[in-house]
């Protein structure tokens, strides 16, 4: 039984004084009025009228049971046109999560013009180059690059990347030559920690995993990047990270014909969790606008 629309037809039969008359302001059948009267007092344990062919009379329960309803009713009312207000006006606290450099780059820009547009709108960014629980954490939303290995997560596409190799034209001119990734034991590397110190290539179809001597080791990606431009060694970072540096010839693109394939930027949120109005408009402004620098093939 939905006890919400019987206790709603139940104040209609009272204030229209018959159930044939609240049956027609409500556009039900007579027949179905009497049923949802019925099962309703048949939940309750009580009679909530008494019934004549002439008049309808509330019993004390009846009575007791119409105040408690209306009350009930116009604050289900109340909450509902609150609800409708935050579909089309959100405000709120949303949480999100993104890697450090990404969000540095391309999330905090983009939080930062949907705060100006949204003055009730309240977000925590964290920032963070790991793998948070986002159910544990208490977050709404997450950016991740890469597969999904958790198949309860909802993911929203928001555009791909790949993981590039490079090294600055000054490096490269002192007559040091990368044929084949397995050469690069024999050159001077930047290692970015959160990609540890075994690189991953694509070898005529099969997959090739090089370990590389790490001249800086860093957990900055503009520390390894910096270290790239001025010529201390070869390092493989996303191409979003350094594609401004690719752009403007900073930085040369090596090995292409070896990178793996493109990974994934996705927006996540668990899938048990109901979208509120605030994550499905902060979602919807994400997708709209983000652009990630194509990574080419």
């Amino acid at each position: 039984m939905d006890k919400l629309k019987a206790m709603a037809t139940f104040v209609r039969i009272v204030d229209a004084g018959s159930l044939s008359a609240a049956a027609g302001a409500s556009g039900q059948s007579a027949a179905s009025v009497v049923r949802s009267l019925a099962a309703l007092e048949k939940h309750l344990g009580v009679r909530l009228l008494n019934r004549s062919t002439r008049r309808l009379a509330l019993t004390d329960e009846g009575a007791e049971f119409l105040a408690w309803s209306r009350r009930i009713l116009a604050e289900f009312d109340e909450i509902e046109h609150s609800f409708d207000a935050r579909r089309h006006s959100p405000g709120g606290l949303l949480r999100l999560t993104a890697p450090v450099e990404f969000g540095r780059r391309h999330v905090a820009p983009l939080v930062n013009a949907f705060l100006a547009q949204h003055p009730a709108m309240r977000v925590e960014l964290i920032l963070l180059d790991r793998m948070v629980d986002l159910l544990e954490e208490g977050l709404d939303l997450a950016v991740r690059i890469g597969q999904l290995p958790d198949s309860s997560m909802v993911a929203v596409p928001l555009g791909r990347t790949r993981h590039v190799v490079c090294a600055s034209p000054d490096y490269l001119r002192a007559g040091r030559q990368l044929p084949h990734p397995s050469a690069l034991r024999e050159h001077d590397c930047i290692v970015f920690a959160q990609q540890g110190g075994e690189w991953h290539f694509i070898d005529g179809g099969a997959a090739l995993t090089v370990p590389v001597p790490a001249r800086l080791g860093t957990n900055q990606v503009q520390a390894a990047s910096l270290a790239c431009v001025q010529g201390l060694g070869i390092a493989r970072l996303l191409h979003y990270q350094v594609a401004a540096e690719l752009a403007d010839g900073r930085l040369v693109r090596l090995l292409r014909e070896f990178e793996p394939p493109e990974l994934p930027v996705q927006l996540v949120y668990p899938h048990s969790r109901l979208l509120s109005s605030r994550v499905r408009l902060f979602i919807d402004w994400m997708a709209e606008r983000l652009r990630i620098p194509d990574p080419g093939s």
